[in-house]
């Protein structure tokens, strides 16, 4: 991989408490591009507030994070650049069709090489859904979109969080297809306690480690 479009990322001491109690503190870590990780824990401990740290949307209560290109740091604030996330936190525009939706999605995020409106439509495999909007899609339907979106994008990071969230068993395996056609080169981070979404990951980190 280029230099220049290598990205790392530095945790020194971050904590996060909500109220006056820790929810973790004292996170060292470095994550690396081309490398995956699992974020574990039981449901609850933290896994999606250490994502949501290190995707910038939230701010930590102790310690320091810092963002790398190469070796140019990157400003918090240009962190969405190079970063795609699906959360089951994350809100779809209900009021969009399916081609409206991609079409508004690749407005802020350009678009993997190869694909296109109607790539992600196919690789959905969703033809006959391209008009219709999303408040009329199942979670499953909405889940595998959120997927899409993340992993069609080109960005050095690709975070998931519970990726396989109301997805049946086809999904899954959709889901495992996806990280190995889009996954490869890219920082890949994924909050889980089912092992079937994480099992490709090199790296764990466990939450239960950094409680107080």
């Amino acid at each position: 991989m280029d230099k220049t479009n290598q990205i790392k990322v530095t945790l020194e001491n971050i904590g996060r408490r909500f109220n006056r109690d820790w929810i973790f503190r004292g996170i060292d870590y470095t994550f690396n591009s081309g490398e995956s990780y699992a974020i574990l824990g039981p449901n609850g401990s933290g896994k999606s507030t250490l994502l949501q740290i290190l995707n910038g949307s939230l701010t930590q209560s102790a310690g320091s994070i810092n963002f790398f290109t190469g070796d140019k740091p990157i400003d918090i604030e240009q962190v969405f650049q190079h970063l795609s996330l699906a959360a089951p936190y994350l809100e779809l525009i209900e009021e969009f069709t399916l081609t409206e939706m991609i079409d508004f999605h690749f407005k802020f995020k350009t678009y993997l090489p190869g694909m296109d409106n109607e790539a992600v439509i196919e690789l959905l495999n969703m033809p006959t859904s391209k008009h219709k909007m999303i408040r009329y899609f199942s979670s499953g339907m909405k889940q595998r979109l959120k997927l899409a979106l993340a992993f069609c994008a080109d960005t050095a990071i690709l975070m998931l969080d519970e990726p396989t969230s109301n997805l049946d068993n086809q999904g899954v395996e959709w889901y495992l297809s996806l990280i190995q056609k889009y996954a490869k080169g890219r920082l890949t981070i994924v909050g889980s306690n089912q092992q079937h979404e994480y099992s490709f990951c090199a790296h764990q980190i466990n939450i239960t480690d950094y409680k107080k």
